[in-house]
């Protein structure tokens, strides 16, 4: 987001504008106040997590909540750019790309050049998929590495596009049904009619690597067991690329001895009343030892 927002300084936009499931109003929303820029958010009404849009209302944005989805509020946000004049900041904007390729500049770079048989990672817009994988290509053309991973995007089995036309074989032909009521847990991936679905079958398929749909179920128990067994806690939506890694080894799609890198693209607080929802509730107690006691036998 911060090429993006530098680009419309370097224009000279007069504001910003975004559709959002969350993440992308809350960088766009930082880096826009950072910049002095104004900033208008488009969500749907009563599809965001109240963790994501208190980070866009706080930094200021100004905040817009449409009566439909994400593609009702991408389609009217592209039509008011066009009208309207604003600078728009979706992962359509080719600017955004370039920043979000980045991600496989770091991730290689961190592994002291070691690639990964895999990079898994949640797709909503299919924005990172196709941005990562633009990335590696780069290094690859430019001879910093000799071979490229493969790629493994996962959806939500009621957002599932994408996933869809690679279990119907529709990479080579390029062909997808959209989702015109998407509907998930992982609110950051509840996306029918991803803009960025061609580039991101593309990198599925040059890097001869696949998607897979996981359902809601399998999301909260992969966010549970990540929290519990290393201690880190992210939303559903993230949670979406380890559900999909454990799918993918019982399929035999990925081999238990190969390296695997699972992106995780936002924190549990981003969403807590889904986490409160789907945890056990505190207990309730007297301060008495002997109750404490009672609990602990």
């Amino acid at each position: 987001m911060t090429v993006g927002v530098s680009r419309a300084l370097e224009l000279g936009a007069r504001g910003v504008i975004c559709a959002s499931t969350g993440n992308t109003s809350a960088s766009l929303a930082a880096y826009s106040a950072r910049a002095g820029l104004d900033c208008l958010v488009v969500v749907p009404a009563g599809k965001i997590a109240l963790g994501k849009l208190a980070q866009a209302m706080m930094y200021g944005a100004k905040v817009v909540a449409v009566n439909g989805n994400f593609d009702d509020a991408l389609s009217l946000v592209m039509d008011a750019c066009t009208k309207l004049g604003l600078y728009l900041l979706n992962s359509v904007n080719a600017y955004r790309l370039e920043g979000q390729k980045t991600i496989g500049f770091e991730l290689i770079e961190q592994r002291g050049w070691r690639l990964p048989d895999w990079i898994v990672l949640p797709v909503g817009n299919a924005g990172n998929i196709s941005a990562i994988w633009k990335g590696v290509k780069e290094l690859r053309r430019l001879g910093i590495i000799d071979e490229a991973p493969r790629m493994a995007g996962v959806q939500a089995e009621g957002a599932a596009p994408i996933a869809n036309a690679v279990k119907q074989g529709w990479l080579e032909e390029e062909i997808i049904e959209f989702v015109d009521k998407p509907e998930t847990i992982a609110t950051a991936i509840r996306i029918g009619r991803p803009v960025n679905w061609k580039k991101a079958l593309r990198a599925i398929r040059e890097s001869k690597g696949t998607a897979v749909a996981v359902s809601d179920s399998e999301i909260v128990e992969a966010q549970k067991l990540l929290a519990r067994l290393e201690g880190v806690f992210v939303e559903p939506a993230s949670a979406a690329s380890i559900a999909g890694l454990r799918r993918l080894l019982e399929e035999g799609i990925i081999d238990r001895d190969e390296s695997v890198v699972c992106i995780t693209t936002g924190h549990g607080l981003k969403d807590p009343e889904e986490a409160v929802r789907v945890c056990e509730k505190p207990l309730e107690i007297e301060p008495r030892l002997s109750e404490l006691e009672a609990i602990l036998r």
